[in-house]
Order: structure tokens, then sequence, then C-alpha cells
């Protein structure tokens, strides 16, 4: 197997006893990178700080990712006239309501019982809410 170091340097293609005799020599794991390469590639490293910072970077980009949040106003078939009106003038008002860091991609239609209208972010919307007012 082609061993590497833990600072990335060759160390050459060594056998399976003779790499893991290398990384106990350096108090070091011996983990296999690329097991199809002929041949494979196995790197001398500390196994758990090398799991710990793959952690620690899957975090970090959890963090960092948008989520989309879909709203929704359910109505019954059999929902009185005036509880109709009231849930409809909602999604109307949302819409006023959001108009800084929203824009409406898709105007409110009826689509047999849903009625469906589709908010998308603007510009402003990422910005924190102290920087949107001031600017």
């Amino acid at each position: 197997m082609r061993l590497v170091d833990s600072d990335g340097s060759q160390i050459g293609v060594k056998g399976r006893d003779e790499a893991l005799e290398y990384a106990f020599s350096k108090n070091l794991d011996l983990v296999e990178i690329a097991p199809n390469a002929d041949p494979p590639v196995c790197r001398v490293m500390d196994y758990g700080k090398y799991r710990y910072e793959q952690e620690q970077k899957a975090k970090t980009a959890r963090k960092h990712q948008s989520q989309i949040h879909v709203k929704e106003i359910k109505m019954r078939p059999k929902i009185g006239v005036h509880d109709y009106e009231t849930k409809k003038g909602h999604v109307m008002r949302l819409a006023e309501d959001v108009k800084d860091i929203g824009q409406i991609e898709s105007p409110p239609l009826q689509d047999g019982r849903n009625m469906v209208m589709v908010l998308g972010p603007t510009k402003a919307a990422g910005q924190p809410v102290e920087a949107a007012q001031s600017a």
C-alpha cells in the first residue's frame, strides 16, 4: 500500500505490517483513504481528530444553509362566509405586511378548494432588520 505521512508527504509503498508499525511508532492511526487505487493509499493520522474536524465542517455547513419555510392557512369545505372572508383577508394582508422582504411570485389563485399564493424573498430579505430599516 502507498503510505502518506500525517503532514502529507509520501513515504512510499510499504506492506501492511510495516505501515501499521510506522503508524504505531508515531502514536497515530493508519487510515485507508483510497481503497480502489493501485496500490491502495493509506494515511497516518489521528483519526479521532479527523472525525471531529469533519463533524465541525458539517455543522458549519448546516448552520449556513438557508431554509425554506412554507406557511399555510387552512380552511374547511363548509367554512362560514365571514370566516372565509377573514382568512382571505389574512392572505391579502400578508402580502402587504411582507412587501419589503418578500415579493409576490404568483398572485393568489383559487385552485379548487385551495387558494395558493407564492412569495419569494427580495434582496433586502437577507439583511438584518436594523440594516433593512435604515436603508
